[in-house]
């Protein structure tokens, strides 16, 4: 044993061992004790910036930093309560980009994501210090500004700045975009005017956030009705409109599968001989609950709901074999929507249709608008092209409503112009429209394009248009458009069946020489 300890231990008593331990034990805890403190702390501070972190993901959109469409209603509701307590009335604003999916499929979602974010920034930066902004959906943003509603006027101007100012050009990846938005505006009364209890609206029920978003969203929607780039006020007449129009998908949608939709067709005459030369198959809606409905109803609503397409075949498919009964010199007009155009495969599809009916590829001629010429012109080239190839027609209706170019006329291989109804109606009062007529009659010659006149409706207009030079027309001065059945029968009686067209049966039947008179 060393010197040391032996004289350690002889200066008395060895330390008690148990205490030793016990004390050491406590100084262990305590270092581990604080040791674990700490790192409690630590993941105490880590949970809070997480949940606090998960709670902005939460509520806030990541790509604009606006509230979300799960908080954004909740913020409203607040936002609401407090403009009550101090006596005023909470607005509501529904933006929407106008034509923004457009902007997407020609630039790319990283070109449309900016264009969002700077938008959001834009309204950010407008809108008073206590207002509220939300991205409910993909492009829309929802708006809470608190105001007195005797002092609407001045929210009305905040809205039109907020429109120019948003609606500027946005620059992205090295282009410029332009876009502009539609608007609706709602508020705890619900309505825009003053007459508020006559209309039917209480203009003290506050309204909770849902009710609000839904009635600015019916009246943004009002503003897009109207062309875009305009803001409305929410009227409760807005909701039976919208009510009537949700009843029309529907009955849209039932009708195509329950075969409603029927052609038409309208005489197109020869106006130097008098001779009935064809028809126009135009289409009407047979609906069991609104009998007989026009185009200009139930076209725009099938095109934006993407069934245009659908209705279009079915009724083309029906015409074709319409006009297969028909003396084989008539021809069949059909018109396309623009929308249709866009279908890569509708060149196929008609073909298709032509295969299936074995009509005559030559006796049918399809009407395009000059819109349709500025949305995809080299599209448009290869489909009239392709068509062209087969044999089928092709007219540029509704001419000089649009903007086409001599340039497009001369490279599109078009058969003939057709010139829109507004116009022609003109010619009886002898004004600017006899000018433009007789330069698109004038157009149509100098390009070996012959023209046909809409709108045919008296004998004082058929007088104008037959001293111009030989051109076709329609309109209700030869009958209004008739369903297959009574076509057929004005047919019969003037022997331009395709039965009738024929001299006795088989393979050596020739076509009968008929005097093709309109009736």
């Amino acid at each position: 044993m060393p010197q040391i300890v032996r004289s350690w231990m002889g200066t008395g008593a060895a330390p008690d061992m148990v205490l030793t331990n016990a004390v050491l034990l406590n100084i262990a805890l305590l270092i581990f004790g604080w040791r674990r403190y700490r790192d409690l702390n630590r993941e105490v501070a880590e949970r809070r910036a997480a949940e606090v972190l998960a709670r902005e993901l939460a509520e806030r959109d990541p790509l604009t930093d606006c509230l979300n469409r799960r908080s954004g209603p909740a913020a409203i509701d607040r936002l609401a309560a407090e403009a009550r307590a101090t006596g005023r009335d909470v607005a509501v604003l529904m933006i929407d980009l106008d034509n923004f999916k457009q902007i997407n499929d020609l630039n790319g979602h990283k070109t449309g994501d900016r264009v969002l974010v700077a938008f959001a920034q834009r309204i950010g930066a407008l809108i008073p210090a206590d207002g509220i902004v939300a991205r409910i959906g993909g492009d829309e943003f929802a708006l809470a500004v608190p105001f007195l509603l005797p002092e609407r006027e001045g929210l009305d101007a905040f809205v039109t700045h907020l429109i120019e100012a948003v609606s500027a050009p946005v620059e992205a990846d090295g282009i410029e975009v332009d876009a502009t938005v539609s608007v609706g505006i709602a508020h705890g009364g619900g309505t825009s005017g003053w007459n508020e209890r006559a209309a039917g609206v209480d203009p003290d029920a506050p309204g909770d956030a849902d009710t609000l978003l839904h009635r600015a969203d019916i009246a943004m929607y009002h503003a897009k009705k109207r062309g875009r780039n305009r803001y409305y006020w929410f009227e409760p007449q807005m909701e039976d409109e919208l009510r009537f129009r949700n009843e029309l998908e529907r009955g849209i949608r039932a009708g195509i599968a329950n075969g409603e939709f029927v052609p038409f067709y309208e005489q197109q005459i020869d106006l130097e001989t008098g001779g009935l030369v064809g028809f126009e198959m135009l289409a009407r809606w047979k609906s069991p609950r609104y009998s007989l409905v026009s185009p200009a109803i139930f076209i725009p609503i099938a095109e934006e709901i993407d069934l245009i397409g659908t209705m279009s075949e079915q009724l083309i498919r029906q015409a074709l074999r319409d006009a297969q009964g028909w003396h084989p010199d008539l021809s069949l007009s059909v018109n396309i929507s623009p929308l249709q155009l866009r279908d890569p495969w509708f060149a196929q599809k008609l073909l298709h249709l032509l295969v299936e009916s074995g009509f005559p590829a030559h006796r049918l001629e399809i009407e395009i608008t000059e819109t349709c010429l500025h949305e995809n012109i080299g599209a448009v080239r290869t489909i009239v092209t392709s068509l062209k190839n087969q044999g089928i027609r092709i007219s540029l209706d509704d001419f000089g409503t649009g903007y086409s170019s001599l340039a497009q006329l001369r490279t599109l291989p078009f058969d003939r112009l057709k010139i829109d109804r507004s116009f022609v109606t003109e010619l009886s009062d002898r004004g600017a429209g006899m000018e433009l007529v007789r330069a698109i009659v004038s157009l149509g010659k100098g390009l070996s394009l012959p023209v046909t006149a809409e709108g045919v409706e008296n004998a004082e207009v058929l007088k104008v248009l037959k001293g111009l030079g030989g051109m076709k027309g329609q309109g209700y001065l030869y009958g209004k458009p008739e369903d297959a059945h009574a076509t057929r029968q004005r047919l019969a009686k003037r022997g331009l069946l395709a039965e009738q067209g024929r001299d006795g049966d088989g393979d050596g039947a020739r076509p009968r020489v008929t005097a093709l008179r309109a009736g």
